[in-house]
């Protein structure tokens, strides 16, 4: 599932065509995704103008003229291509089936945003003006300068939980997945079976950081390209190649040269080098 770097880079190739212009023609192809669209869908959204286009957590969030908020979520194998009638293959780069174009945006830019999802686990939601929204519950932004370590420390404190699971719980830090999760801890040197309510004020500060840089430097890779996933352009993303931990299991950990370990937590894969990590 695209975590918050994929959907960041989503987001900044969609603004171009999307921010400040007004949607000309929406088109649903079918009654729903994940979940149905709301009531009147198309008569809301159409003729308004998409005002800013911004990320909360793994979401797109489109601020409409009207008032309303259109939250987008991806799910697991949605993506977003862009039409701008410079080329005729442009939309399937990646061989997506056009059978899977659930919603076309016609922008008042030129440009046609699809968007194609052969699972249909990624939905869209209309939220009408002032109405709150489960998003607005979660917790700082990783980048955001509201997630520092004495905040990070304080809500850790007395967890009894692993360091992984507090890490990926959204009302603590919004947005983190899996995968980041575990590249952070690698490069903080923290185990992810480590119980959360002890870290120290010094390995929480450098938690932070390390979250900071790899989310970072994720987003100037254009995300990853696990699965599904790929930019507006069609292109893949490719900060994969530079996982240390992730889906390297028995691999040579490149600090120290021990095999990295995989153990599964809630459901989830964690990789992690037990020597580095403690």
């Amino acid at each position: 599932m695209p975590e918050l770097p994929e959907v960041e880079t989503v987001r900044r190739g969609l603004s171009p065509v999307m921010e400040g212009f007004v949607f000309d023609r929406v088109q649903l192809n079918r009654a729903d995704l994940r979940f149905p669209f709301a009531d009147g869908f198309i008569e809301r959204v159409q003729g308004s103008t998409l005002t800013r286009l911004s990320r909360r957590a793994k979401f797109l969030q489109a601020e409409l003229s009207s008032g309303e908020r259109l939250f987008m979520h991806l799910g697991m194998s949605g993506r977003f291509t862009i039409d701008d009638g410079a080329s005729a293959d442009f939309v399937h780069a990646q061989n997506t089936n056009p059978k899977h174009d659930h919603v076309i945006f016609e922008m008042s830019s030129g440009a046609r945003v699809i968007y194609n999802d052969p699972r249909r686990f990624g939905f869209m939601e209309l939220i009408a003006e002032n109405e709150p929204y489960r998003l607005d519950d979660l917790g700082p932004e990783p980048m955001g300068n509201g997630f520092n370590a004495p905040d990070l420390r304080a809500k850790l404190k007395g967890k009894k939980c692993k360091i992984k699971a507090a890490l990926l719980d959204q009302r603590i830090i919004a947005g983190l997945g899996n995968i980041y999760v575990c590249e952070a801890l690698y490069r903080a040197g923290i185990s992810p079976k480590r119980v959360a309510g002890r870290l120290t004020i010094a390995e929480a500060e450098n938690l932070v950081g390390h979250i900071k840089d790899v989310i970072q430097d994720a987003i100037k890779a254009g995300g990853s390209s696990l699965k599904d996933f790929a930019k507006t352009d069609g292109d893949l993303g490719y900060f994969q190649h530079s996982f240390d931990v992730y889906g390297r299991e028995g691999e040579s950990c490149n600090k120290c040269k021990n095999p990295i370990l995989r153990i599964v937590q809630s459901g989830r894969s964690s990789f992690y080098c037990k020597a580095c990590q403690r």
